[in-house]
Order: C-alpha cells, then sequence, then structure tokens
C-alpha cells in the first residue's frame, strides 16, 4: 500500500512494529537528512564561506569532489566535513526516536550513510553495518595487503584549531567571533599513515580502494547472522530514506527477501521516492513525506 502520512498509515505501521519478531532498519541518506544533516544551507555558509567565495563551491557534497590545488587545503575542506557530520549530533532527534521505536527488539541496522549517528545515539554497535565506510576512519591512499583504517577524530580537532576554530562552552567548535580563519593547515598536520608515512584518505567506499577492515568483515558477518536467523519468521523490513544510488544494497534485497517470506512486512518511509514492485504491495506499506514527522508521530502515539 502507498501513501501519506494519515492517521491511519502511522497506526498501521506502529502495530507491524509491534507485532515483529525482529526489526532490520535499512537507512540512507534520506534519514540523516531528516535529522537535520543537510549539506547546503545556514551550516554550509556558516562553515565554508570562505571557501564559497575562493572556489564558487555551492555545497559540501560538491565540495567533495573539488580539485583542491593542495593537501593542505584539501584537508582544511575535509576536517570541517567530517567534524560537522561525524562528531556532531544530529539537529533533529530522529535517530534517539527511531532507537526508541526498537527498544527490545530484536533488531538491526543496515545503512550506507557514513555519519556514525546510530552509534552516537546509542544504538549497540554490535548490530550496526556501516558498508560504504565511516567519516570517523582514515585509510592509506595506496592500501596493500594490510587492511588498516586509523581513527581520525583526535587529527580532526588539531586541524580544525589551526584553522582558528574555537570551543564554546559545550566544547564544541565554532567559526570565531571575527569570523577569522585559514583555509589550510600546516603541512605537519597532513594525516599521513604511522607505519611507513604514506598519504591517508578518507575511508569512504568510492573505487577499489576502499578498505574492507577487520571491523567492517566483523559487522558483515553480524548481519548475515541476523538474516539468516530471521529469514523465515515474522520480520520488518523498514526502509528510511534510501534512494536509487545503490539500490542493491539496501532496497532491492529488502524486496526479495519480503518475496521470499509470507511473514515479512515491508516498508519504506521516502519523501518523493516511497514504492515497491507489485509483488509484495499486499504485505507493504509505503509513506510519501518527511521520516522525521513519520516518528515523532509514531513517538506521540507511544508516549499517550
Amino acid at each position: 500500500m502507498t501513501g501519506n502520512i494519515t492517521d491511519e498509515n502511522i497506526a498501521l505501521l506502529e502495530e507491524k512494529i509491534s507485532q515483529a519478531e525482529a526489526i532490520l532498519v535499512g537507512a540512507g541518506v534520506g534519514l540523516s537528512t531528516a535529522a537535520g544533516f543537510t549539506y547546503s544551507g545556514k551550516r554550509f555558509h556558516q562553515w565554508f564561506f570562505d571557501f564559497e567565495q575562493a572556489y564558487g563551491i555551492r555545497d559540501m557534497y560538491s565540495g567533495g569532489f573539488y580539485p583542491f590545488p593542495s593537501r593542505e587545503i584539501y584537508w582544511a575542506w575535509w576536517s570541517r566535513q567530517i567534524y560537522l557530520n561525524r562528531y556532531v549530533d544530529a539537529p533533529l532527534p530522529v535517530y534517539p526516536q527511531l532507537l526508541d521505536l526498537v527498544h527490545g527488539k530484536e533488531y538491526f541496522v543496515l545503512t550506507t550513510n557514513v555519519d556514525h549517528q546510530f552509534q552516537r545515539a546509542g544504538f549497540d554497535k554490535k548490530r550496526l553495518f556501516y558498508t560504504q565506510g565511516d567519516y570517523g576512519l582514515f585509510q592509506k591512499e595506496r592500501p596493500g595487503r594490510k587492511k588498516e583504517t586509523w581513527d581520525n577524530e583526535e587529527m580532526v580537532y588539531r586541524m580544525l584549531e589551526a584553522q582558528g576554530f574555537v570551543k564554546d562552552r559545550d566544547c564544541r567548535y565554532q567559526v570565531p567571533a571575527d569570523g577569522h580563519i585559514r583555509k589550510a593547515i600546516p603541512a605537519s598536520l597532513v594525516p599521513k599513515a604511522p607505519d611507513d608515512g604514506s598519504p591517508l584518505v578518507m575511508n569512504l567506499r568510492c573505487d577499489d580502494t576502499f578498505v574492507e577492515d577487520a571491523g567492517w568483515h566483523w559487522a558483515a558477518g553480524q548481519y548475515h547472522r541476523f538474516l539468516q536467523k530471521f529469514q523465515d519468521k515474522k520480520i520488518l523490513y523498514l526502509e528510511l530514506g534510501v534512494g536509487m544510488n545503490t539500490p542493491v544494497i539496501i532496497k532491492y534485497p529488502f524486496w526479495q527477501r519480503t518475496a521470499d517470506n509470507s511473514q515479512s512486512f515491508y516498508v519504506c518511509i521516502n519523501r518523493g521516492a516511497a514504492f515497491c514492485p507489485d509483488e509484495i504491495r499486499g504485505r507493504s506499506l509505503c509513506l510519501d513525506g518527511d521520516i522525521a514527522e513519520v516518528l515523532e508521530k509514531l513517538t506521540e502515539r507511544k508516549e499517550a
């Protein structure tokens, strides 16, 4: 069934969550957007006004592909982008509300997001699989046989401070009152591998150099064990904000597993892109609307 966010549809979704023996959450970029992690507008202008003026960049997404003239400038950009989308909580309570809805259930999260907001909100890290990487990890630009990644939090903080960002009373970095920041970091802060000094890059899947480290493979194993355990049980496939950039990771498998298991139910919540195949239409609910609104309504019903 496809429809808008009505009381009837919210009641049906609440019922399916309650009845499910297990919930597999499939999360795409639309979930983080609903939580306030926008890549343009106020967040972008506040933190990247100097890059906008110098290079004509209009949003964080396109800026991530810009051919900056030096590594010092490249990492000034990326340290800001990493901080804003990895080490700061989402502005809206979408992730905590989702956690509250699956609390007490057998659940697992499969996500293409790289902002780590599930773990920041308190989701069990043993129930998370970040398939496309993590803003919080670096890897070698040219990885060898040893598939390693390195936590980048402290390195990112040092880069921000070198640019002139300052901490507020809540220990969050902000643009200083005089607006003076530098759009380059010292060469000494350009990240290098601790073992051989080779250049580091983001651990994001963009080509065949992406490092699937030991933690990635462990999470993949957890995910497949969850699938096997509930493949013929009453499981709810809850797809949130998944687009068509990488449908083979979440969307298509969710459709197929719903079709294969008569006890399962499929839910898709996505503004302007909520749909499913005719084959599973009788065991599906596709809501065309704001994920944040849906979660808020479910939270209100639970608290009533």
